[in-house]
Parts: C-alpha cells; structure tokens; sequence
C-alpha cells in the first residue's frame, strides 16, 4: 500500500485556499491504491464539492478503498450498490459485499447480516410476506400493520442517523436566518443514500411491497425523536404545485414507553396510538391528484419518555436523492 498520505495535510490545503493542491494530492495517492485517499476522493465524488460529482467514478473509488480495507468504504459500497447509486440497485451483488466484508473481520458487516438473515427474504430482497393490514379508513385510505418491524429493526433503523439529529429548522426570510420550526418541534435527520444499510434497505422493499409502489419512489427516510412536550402540529404531507407529489406516507412506530405521541386525523376522527414495530400508511391525494384536506393530521404532543419515529414519504414518480428537484 502506498504510504505518505495524510488527511490532515488535505485538511490544512483545503483551510488555505488551495483547493487544486488537495485535489492533486488526493487524486495522486487514490491512483497509487492508498484506501485513505480512495475514500476522501470517493466522498468529494458524492458529495459534488470539491469537485464535480459523478457517481460512477464515486463507487470505483469505494470499491478500491473497500478492496484495500477501508471498513466505513465496504459497508458505504454496500449501500450505495444496494440503492443504485451511479447504476441500477443490485440487491445480489450488495449481499454478496456485505458477506465479503464480514468473512474480512468487518463487525459492523456481521451485524448487519445476522439481521439479514433473520428476515424471510427473495433473491431480491422483497419480503415473502407482510401481516395483515388493519383499515382504518376508506378515503383517504388509511392502515395500519402491526410488527411490520421486529425490535432490532427498529433499533437500527433509529441509530442509522441518530448522530445527526437535531433541532427541525426552516429558513426565516424576514431575518435571514434559520429558526425553529413551527410546526414540527422534534429533533430530526435524513437516513441519506449513504447510510442505507442493506437492513435499511430491506425495509424499504417491506415498505414499497406494503404500499404497493416501487422502491424507487420513496423519498429518503427523515428520522424523528419527540422528547417531552414536542409535537408535529396539524399539516398535510403533500406539496402545494409539486410535479411528483407525495401520494403517500408511512410512519414506522420505532419504540414504545412513551406517553402521548398520538397520530391524530382531526378531519376524521381518527387517533392512532403509536406501538413500537407498526407502520402506518395512508393517501394524501385525491383521485385527481391533488392535495386531500382530509388527510391533515398531527403528531401529539410527548407527555412522557421519548418517541421515535421514521417517516418515508411515497412519490407519484421515481425520486433520486441525488437529483431531487
């Protein structure tokens, strides 16, 4: 393995202004296979800055980085060849990474397929089977499904961004500045395409085969932690003059041992009492495609303990994370 690199010394160029040189330097030991550099070079590919992104050159950079022991590379690898990125998901090849990865010594790689393994899967990674689905209203429709998550699905689906949690924020044009949110006051992350662990991404398929849409339509997963007192008052899921509405929403009920935290449907009558494993589903649209006003709803407030919940909002059309406009 080629020696010398350092990521501090990118660091230091890039503080300086001298973006060409830390590009260089990357770029130079990436090509000589040092994994630290693959990886850096891999990232600034995702993410767009400071070069260009291009997801293809991004996921052979993982893989040189994964093949030379990057562990954070193997397990990002398996993710991205699991959701597509820069391709077409491939559900097989990303099972067969993460094996690879955990014959290599990979902890994080074992965990994820005992998790894996433990779930009744296809070639695919589609559930063989789904439980069945207590209606709850007819239009909008609304269901729900009880343990549609087992407790360590759970568990990993709320730390799979659970570092990146903080404050619901929205951007103050009066001031400038970014404020509380008004109307959701709960802690909140994005699961982005880079975090979807292959369990992650089983349970997306679970939840794609439960709305009967394609995995591909699904918005990433927003993960949200209410602490006492914290709400998400009344609203509507759908966008006002999208082009590629929300048409549907899923609420994974992640814990229990909570107080309060209802999901209420003032317009209907309708309160659902959040119970750890469930999925709640409903419409947010008319037949016509616009806005349902009977589908405002709310998140109550946390009376007691701490409620964590993962929303994955359903597009008419596929949604990339990487293009979402």
């Amino acid at each position: 393995m080629a020696s010398g690199y350092s990521n501090a010394v990118v660091d230091h160029l890039l503080e300086q202004g001298d973006v060409r040189g830390a590009v260089a330097l990357v770029e130079h030991y990436s090509a000589s296979g040092n994994r630290d550099a693959c990886f850096q070079l891999a990232m600034w590919l995702l993410v767009g800055s400071p070069i260009a992104r291009d997801l293809s050159r991004a996921m052979l950079a993982l893989n040189a980085a994964a093949a030379a022991g990057h562990g954070d590379a193997a397990l990002m690898e398996v993710a991205l060849v699991a959701n597509g990125a820069g391709g077409s998901p491939d559900w097989p090849r990303a099972l067969g990474l993460l094996r690879r990865a955990g014959e290599q010594g990979n902890a994080i790689a074992r965990e994820h397929l005992a998790l894996i393994e433990a779930m009744a899967l296809d070639a695919a990674g589609d559930p063989r089977h789904l439980p069945p689905a207590e209606i709850l209203n007819d239009s909008p429709r609304i269901f729900r499904l009880s343990k549609l998550l087992t407790p360590a699905e759970c568990e990993h689906l709320a730390l799979s961004a659970a570092n990146l949690l903080q404050p619901a924020l929205v951007f103050d044009p009066q001031t400038n500045r970014m404020v509380h949110h008004p109307v959701r006051t709960s802690d909140n992350a994005v699961v982005g395409p880079t975090r979807e662990s292959l369990v992650v991404q089983a349970i997306l398929r679970r939840v794609a085969a439960a709305t009967g849409t394609d995995i591909g339509q699904g918005e990433q997963v927003s993960l949200l932690r209410y602490s006492p007192g914290q709400q998400y008052r009344p609203h509507l899921d759908a966008i006002t003059g999208s082009t590629n509405q929300r048409i549907k929403t899923v609420l994974l009920y992640l814990n229990e041992g909570f107080g309060g935290g209802e999901t209420r449907f003032d317009e209907l009558g309708i309160e659902v009492v959040p119970r750890g494993g469930d999925a709640l589903i409903f419409d947010n649209v008319l037949a016509d495609g616009r806005p349902d006003p009977r589908a405002r709803h709310a998140g109550l407030p946390v009376r007691a303990g701490v409620k964590w919940v993962a929303t994955r909002w359903i597009r008419a059309a596929p949604y990339s994370p990487w293009n979402p406009n």
